[in-house]
């Protein structure tokens, strides 16, 4: 039933799409201009398979759709998918092995290229996979792009649009069996819920990276935190090691070279999922138009900045020797995997978000926050409810949503502690962000305020500790009582924040722990990595997607990575963590301030209604 969902869904997006597949006709070919060699060669076979993945991959304007893409990604049954899986983890190295994947992946696809990121910098790293996609659609390899209206803002996007006239030289694209076709390869750039649509709060906060998802012996799927940015990859713009950098995690996927490629393979399934975030009504296509001489030469200089780029990074001795392995790193290592994608496509077009979650959550069976609930109940039914519960989030909120009366309806807090008590045997561990290695002192603030004393401080304590630094924090009578020693001792309840005294920051010492930004959960079988931050816009604004998998090899994996992120960190109220924070507020660093203000921050947030925009 899965597979004909997943089949059906293939045949819906086929006819809403299939007057794109129309052919050009030979008087066009024949007066074009010949620098453009717009013209098949003589040996391109017609191929009925190549013109059905060309019209599904065709753009079209929301006015000229059949379908609701959004409505039909909801309602979809999402398969189960067998493939091979591989951790690319948050050390600064994983950084560098992150970046030559993915430009090994471009340089080498042979039909079809597919990238969506939240944040796509015009910085050396965005350029060079621009540099490398434009390459690939002139050897005739099809090109999709999307970016984010918000986090990648741009008033113009010349670089996109550079990128599209990369397709005036575009070669032929080919089959599965390697053959040259008569269709002709393009670049496709889109805008996510461009800003002219006043589509603000709905973003798109995918991590995407598809090639070859029609062909299961090439095919792969790259997911996770890391945006197109040097920021993500422990590398400054001179190549130097940037230890400030991001802390992510990505899952590589692959399907098994022997799928069969009419049936749905996880490269398959994640290319229609594309699809459908492509065709969202809010979305506008970019066009280079008709350019001026001076344009022209602008986007050439901009076109030979990119290949530049990409030059200069695969000629660092980290990125070189990557690559030149990168064969080797893509044929082993990989752990056998079924996993199942997951989305928040709901959250583009739902109602009255804040007061009507659980109603919009119904609507949407394949997002991430349903089936973690459908997951939690059928372990509870198999009894496979202990254990211990992990969650990595550099912005981990837990909900509190109330209805349109005020009255509240869900406290996750409130619910964890309700099952935690009814099963004494379980545990919950989080790792997230400090006030020293946050990049975003608005969510630090509710995590320290507000997520954390909901889960381990009674209500004096709490109100203790929101009130002041002299009354709270720096007060002995609070922090150093037995009261509040139980209370953070919490038997069950683990809350640990990355960053420890001997920081460079705090000129202790010379560690030097950047910034989480790993998102992932891990329960004892069943575990998802993906995009969300499982903050209140990760689950009521964004889009978000990611994968839930179930193997043990790939488990053990990831609980390694939670282990040594949690050994850089400190347990939440502890003295030694009170300490970093206290020598932080003191220190002359530009997170100082933040640190020391983070309640009349986190007031303002609560008192304006904002923490559900956060």
């Amino acid at each position: 039933m899965k597979i004909l969902s997943s089949l059906f869904l293939s045949i819906a997006l086929s006819f809403a799409l299939s007057s794109c597949s129309e052919k050009p006709q030979n008087q066009d070919c024949e007066q074009a201009s010949v620098s453009r060699e717009p013209c098949a060669p003589a040996s391109a076979i017609d191929d009925s398979t190549m013109d059905q993945i060309y019209a599904d991959r065709t753009w079209k304007p929301s006015q000229e759709l059949d379908i609701d893409p959004i409505r039909m990604g909801e309602q979809a049954e999402v398969p189960i998918d067998r493939a091979r899986a591989k951790l690319i983890g948050p050390t600064p190295e994983d950084g560098l092995t992150s970046l030559a994947t993915k430009l090994w992946l471009i340089e080498n696809a042979v039909q079809t290229i597919d990238v969506m990121y939240y944040i796509f910098a015009r910085d050396t790293v965005g350029e060079a996979v621009l540099g490398a996609l434009c390459n690939a659609v002139k050897r005739g390899v099809d090109v999709r792009i999307m970016v984010d209206s918000v986090g990648s803002f741009d008033p113009i996007h010349a670089d996109l649009k550079a990128l599209e006239t990369c397709a005036n030289e575009a070669g032929f694209m080919r089959n599965a069996q390697g053959q040259v076709t008569d269709r002709r390869a393009r670049v496709q750039a889109v805008i996510f819920n461009a800003i002219t649509r006043m589509q603000f709060n709905r973003r798109s906060h995918d991590k995407i990276l598809i090639v070859d998802g029609r062909i299961p012996a090439k095919g792969a799927v790259m997911t996770g935190g890391r945006n197109i940015s040097l920021d993500y990859y422990g590398i400054n713009a001179d190549g130097s090691p940037d230890p400030t950098a991001f802390r992510d995690l990505e899952l590589l996927l692959r399907p098994y070279p022997d799928q069969d490629p009419r049936l749905p393979t996880v490269a398959s399934v994640t290319e229609m999922y594309y699809t459908l975030l492509f065709l969202h009504e809010g979305n506008k296509r970019l066009d280079p138009g008709n350019r001026s001489t001076d344009e022209d030469s602008r986007t050439a200089r901009r076109l030979q900045r990119c290949q530049e780029s990409l030059d200069f990074l695969k000629n660092l001795p980290g990125i070189r020797q990557r690559m030149e392995d990168m064969p080797v790193f893509l044929g082993e290592g990989f752990r056998d995997a079924e996993v199942r994608l997951s989305h928040q496509l709901g959250n583009l077009t739902s109602k009255h978000v804040t007061t009507n979650v659980e109603e919009n959550l119904v609507k949407n069976p394949n997002s991430i926050l349903y089936l973690i609930t459908k997951l939690t109940r059928e372990a509870k039914r198999r009894g496979e409810d202990q254990g211990t519960l992990r969650v990595a989030s550099p912005y981990l909120f837990s909900g509190k949503y109330r209805n349109k009366h005020g009255e509240t309806v869900y406290d996750g807090a409130q619910s964890m502690l309700e099952y935690l008590q009814q099963h004494p045997t379980a545990s919950f561990v989080i790792v997230t962000n400090s006030v020293m290695t946050s990049d975003n002192f608005f969510t630090q603030a509710i995590i320290d305020m507000e997520m954390a004393p909901r889960f381990l401080l009674t209500p004096e304590l709490t109100k203790a500790w929101q009130s002041s630094r002299e009354k709270g924090e720096f007060n002995p009578a609070v922090v150093g009582s037995e009261e509040w020693q139980q209370a953070i001792d919490h038997p069950q309840i683990f809350i640990y924040e990355t960053g420890k005294l001997d920081s460079v920051l705090l000129g202790n010492g010379t560690a030097q722990y950047g910034k989480l930004h790993a998102k992932f959960i891990l329960g004892e079988t069943i575990g998802f990595i993906g995009t969300s931050n499982f903050d209140y816009r990760s689950d009521l604004w964004n889009n978000e997607m990611g994968f839930f998998f179930r193997s043990p090899e790939l488990r053990e994996d990831l609980l390694k990575v939670f282990n040594e992120l949690q050994a850089t960190s400190y347990r939440w109220g502890t003295p030694q963590w009170l300490q970093m924070r206290r020598e932080l507020m003191e220190s002359d660093s530009q997170k100082a301030s933040p640190a020391r203000n983070q309640r009349t921050i986190y007031k303002t947030l609560h008192g304006l209604g904002l923490e559900y925009l956060m």
